[in-house]
């Protein structure tokens, strides 16, 4: 430019006309300055501006990725909600193995980096309906905070409960649970799962629909969070209903001096709820050589947990039942049933261990009442039951 420039001028004071091939007479040696200086001035501002939308471009990216992390950076501080919140709604769409998967995880430290208040699940393994609710509704009310609620009823089965309820849209994703076979073991395995998703939960609880609470709650709540050891029956039957239900097959993963029986209405607290949820050396052994007449609910916990955890069981239930009238299932009470008579069978005359010492404050729960009780336990519970 500034050569073309030059010959234009030079040409110029030399005198010597500048002919195109297209044979045009030169311009005016000011107009081609002008245009000279344009030329310069537009190739100035169009670098200027390639620069400046370079430059400009790039700054929105950045801006624009750096603003898309700020919502996360402002989560920071509050991220560790994720895990300590307990799900919003209790129905999901996990398989069990994802849901035990899931359940698996605990922390190991005792330390809880957060003001934790631990809290009892009740877990209710029921057939459907819970003709006792409004027996449970009062046991529970006031105490908001300090227990949670699982239902696992028959999958067919819907609860439909008031908002006010303690009950309402605490049930959880169930299959079939036959009495005496594996699927019993994950009914309740799929309660533990569901409610170690929520680590406010510290003590853990197998009731079932015809069970009642014996005390009010304040009284449970002291019992569990002082106790040492967690309640689970857990002992050796020499007999043909016990030894007797042994396969050799499950060697050497369970041997035969490990074998154990109990109840299956258990308390146990967050350190074995997560061994049980875990376990998958032992399940198979159980599910495939503990079949009717081995009935694998009354064998499968107690025999893993004497053989990983033996010194925390304090080998018997806190549920009170009655097999005095002899058979496979224990005694069902009806409204004829429920007097102060009754109630002081189940806590009188007995003593049992708690925390190293002796305590005639041996259950907590008790079954198997029919729906005919809820009237008269109603009734009574003021005064025999203390809610």
């Amino acid at each position: 430019m500034q050569s073309r420039i030059v010959q234009l001028e030079e040409g110029k004071e030399n005198g010597i006309p500048i002919v195109r091939s297209g044979q045009y007479k030169g311009f005016p040696s000011k107009l081609l300055l002008l245009l000279g200086f344009f030329l310069a001035f537009s190739v100035t501002v169009f670098i200027i501006s390639v620069s400046t939308i370079k430059f400009s471009g790039i700054q929105s990216v950045v801006t624009t990725v750096t603003s898309s992390f700020v919502p996360c950076r402002e989560d920071e501080p509050n991220s560790l909600s994720k895990w300590i919140q307990p799900p919003a709604a209790l129905m999901h769409n996990m398989s069990d193995e994802e849901l035990l998967w899931r359940a698996s995880f605990w922390p190991r430290r005792k330390e809880y980096p957060f003001r934790r208040v631990p809290k009892i699940a009740f877990m209710f393994l029921t057939k459907g309906p819970l003709p006792l609710a409004m027996l449970w509704e009062r046991f529970l009310k006031g105490h908001k905070g300090l227990y949670s609620v699982y239902l696992h009823p028959h999958p067919s089965f819907t609860a439909k409960f008031p908002a006010s309820s303690v009950f309402h849209r605490r049930q959880i994703p169930s299959q079939v649970a036959e009495w005496g076979r594996m699927s019993m073991c994950d009914a309740e395995k799929r309660l533990l799962a569901n409610a170690l998703l929520d680590i406010s939960n510290e003590w853990f609880v197998l009731v079932s629909e015809s069970c009642i609470p014996l005390f009010n709650f304040t009284t449970i709540y002291s019992y569990l969070s002082r106790s040492k050891h967690s309640f689970m029956g857990a002992f050796d039957d020499p007999g043909p209903f016990g030894r007797g239900r042994y396969n050799g097959n499950m060697e050497p993963e369970v041997p035969l001096s490990k074998w154990r029986k109990g109840s299956q209405w258990f308390e146990v607290n967050r350190d074995l709820a997560a061994t049980i949820v875990k376990d998958t050396l032992y399940y198979p052994k159980f599910k495939e050589f503990c079949r009717p007449a081995c009935y694998v609910d009354e064998h499968y916990f107690p025999t893993m947990l004497t053989i990983e955890k033996p010194t925390v069981l304090a080998n018997r239930s806190l549920t009170w039942v009655d097999w005095s009238r002899g058979g496979p299932h224990p005694a069902t009470f009806g409204r004829s049933d429920i007097t102060e008579k009754f109630f002081e069978r189940i806590f009188d005359g007995r003593n049992c261990s708690y925390n190293g010492g002796n305590t005639s404050m041996c259950y907590l729960f008790a079954r198997k009442f029919a729906p005919s009780t809820l009237e008269p336990l109603l009734h009574i519970a003021p005064k025999v039951l203390g809610f």
